[in-house]
Order: C-alpha cells, then sequence, then structure tokens
C-alpha cells in the first residue's frame, strides 16, 4: 500500500533523527522531497542531502542533520501545515511570520518551492507546506 502524505513522512524522519542526535536519516526519494532538502540546506537548516542506494537498490534521499554543539539541535522543530485532508493555501500578502521571523515557512508556488521570505519578495503567494523553527 502507498504512502498518503510523503512530505509528513519526511519531516517526521527528520524531526525524529534530530531527536535522537542522529548525523544522516534516508526519506523515500521524490521530486518534492529534494525540493525540500534544497531549501532546508539554502536556509542553514540542514548540512547537506545527496542520492545514495539503500539495501534493496531503491533511490533514497540521505540528509546529514547539522548540530552546532553536543546539548543543542538547529532544527528545535518541524511541523507539517498543509494535509491531503485540508490544504492551506496564502496570498501573497498574507504569509505568516514563524516565531517573528525567528523560523521558516516552506512553501510551494508557482515560481517553485521557496521560504516564505522569498515569497513576499517574489510577491506570489502557494500552499503552506510546513514551518520550522
Amino acid at each position: 500500500m502507498g504512502m498518503t502524505d510523503p512530505i509528513a513522512d519526511m519531516l517526521t524522519r527528520i524531526r525524529n533523527a534530530n531527536k535522537a542526535r542522529f548525523k544522516t536519516v534516508n526519506i523515500n526519494m521524490s521530486q518534492m522531497n529534494i525540493n525540500i532538502a534544497k531549501v532546508l540546506k539554502k536556509a542553514g537548516y540542514i548540512t547537506n542531502y545527496d542520492k545514495v542506494k539503500n539495501e534493496k537498490d531503491q533511490q533514497m534521499l540521505e540528509i546529514i542533520l547539522k548540530y552546532p554543539d553536543a546539548k543543542r539541535t538547529v532544527i528545535t522543530n518541524i511541523k507539517r501545515i498543509s494535509k491531503p485532508g485540508r490544504r492551506v493555501y496564502v496570498a501573497s500578502d498574507s504569509i505568516p511570520k514563524v516565531l517573528n521571523g525567528f523560523g521558516i515557512s516552506i512553501l510551494s508556488t508557482s515560481k517553485g518551492v521557496i521560504t516564505d521570505a522569498e515569497a513576499r519578495d517574489l510577491n506570489v503567494g502557494g500552499e503552506i507546506l510546513c514551518n520550522v523553527w
């Protein structure tokens, strides 16, 4: 049986690996997951990502997590906003700020998958995929 929400699966794997302080986490490969990983790397929440093959020879996306020191994590929390059962869309002038600007929202727009700040600069709205802080 197929997965109903691959984005939520990706975010949950990152959240769990971050709490367990893993260096890397493998996620199912999809174009949307690659685009979200690009945004997370550009925003400085992860070190890097790479395409790898698992033991069953399937393509996986390996995300290298980032930790500033032994006690703290870069990603405090990561939360799915728009879900398959309830999509959340916003116009360019009503994109909410996450923790007063300390976090980011990742949006799927007509210009691609971008952060909330980039969407405001480009004056585009879209679907809020998740919030990261």
